[in-house]
């Protein structure tokens, strides 16, 4: 199907919903969903952003941004990964109790606003990798248009730039919970440091990287084209610094380079069990 065929399909079964509240975190993803539903549903839609102490704070004020430049309506709302039970624990389905809470909240706010549908951003790609939110999912009625319509994340990209929205070219973007193996305990002074080191990253000039807590050690994934950024000595001497400031003791390059779902990797065969 070519991809002026998906968008029109994506088009026709968004109007049909007749009216939705969208999951919307600020991603390429859920801003593309978001600028259809929007212009699709008009005021039948209602984004809705959830914040936590998983999701960082420059993430939360670009989604706010960003509605308001598309003109939705936008609701905030409090769901608080650390506070459900087994998620901290951080078992290999931690993200399946993250979105049941997350999903249920949404769910609620559709009820109080008579709206028909919770829609997500999930699409094609997504279901190549390990996702036990994809069940929470299902479970629970949650709606995924672009998935339901063969939108890919390329697909999403190019229509995103035809469209004229700045996340076209945005990089992948994971809460920060996914930065800790499976197994390690997930506190807030944890994610905390993550959430700080990435910044720092990000201030640098870096782009499309993972910094992984692995206890006591910082795993830095860059982009392959951005490693050779990292072996400038005064460029390596202040991440250095700045990662033993927010409570690493070792920071190391993976020399692998970023790539989604590392942490998945060193637990293959319990995965391939849930």
């Amino acid at each position: 199907m070519l991809l002026n065929e998906k968008y029109e399909k994506l088009k026709k079964y968004i109007e049909e919903l007749g009216s939705a509240v969208i999951a919307f975190s600020g991603g390429v993803d859920s801003t593309f969903l978001l600028k259809i539903c929007y212009d699709v549903l008009k005021d039948k839609a209602i984004a809705v952003t959830a914040t936590s102490s998983t999701y960082p704070e420059r993430e939360f004020r670009e989604a706010i941004k960003l509605a308001k430049e598309i003109g939705i309506r936008h609701k905030i709302i409090r769901s608080e990964e650390l506070e459900i039970e087994g998620f901290a624990k951080n078992h290999v389905n931690r993200c399946y109790y993250c979105k049941s809470e997350l999903f249920s909240k949404l769910i609620k706010v559709a009820e109080e606003e008579g709206m028909k549908y919770v829609l997500d951003g999930t699409n094609a790609d997504d279901t190549g990798d390990f996702r036990p939110g994809r069940r929470a999912a299902k479970e629970l009625g949650v709606k995924s248009p672009l998935l339901e319509c063969g939108f890919t994340k390329d697909d999403i990209r190019k229509m995103s730039k035809e469209l004229g929205l700045p996340t076209w070219n945005k990089p992948a973007y994971a809460c920060l919970s996914s930065r800790f193996p499976y197994g390690e305990e997930i506190t807030s002074d944890k994610l905390s440091m993550v959430e700080k080191a990435e910044d720092y990253l990000l201030k640098l000039g870096f782009v499309g990287f993972r910094v992984r807590h692995h206890g006591d050690i910082a795993r830095i994934e860059l982009r392959q084209d951005q490693i050779n950024m990292m072996m400038d000595e005064n460029m390596r001497k202040d991440v250095i610094k700045k990662f033993k400031g927010v409570g690493f003791k070792y920071v190391s390059l993976d020399l692998e380079g970023y790539r989604t779902g590392s942490m998945n990797e060193a637990v293959a065969e319990m995965i391939n069990n849930v």
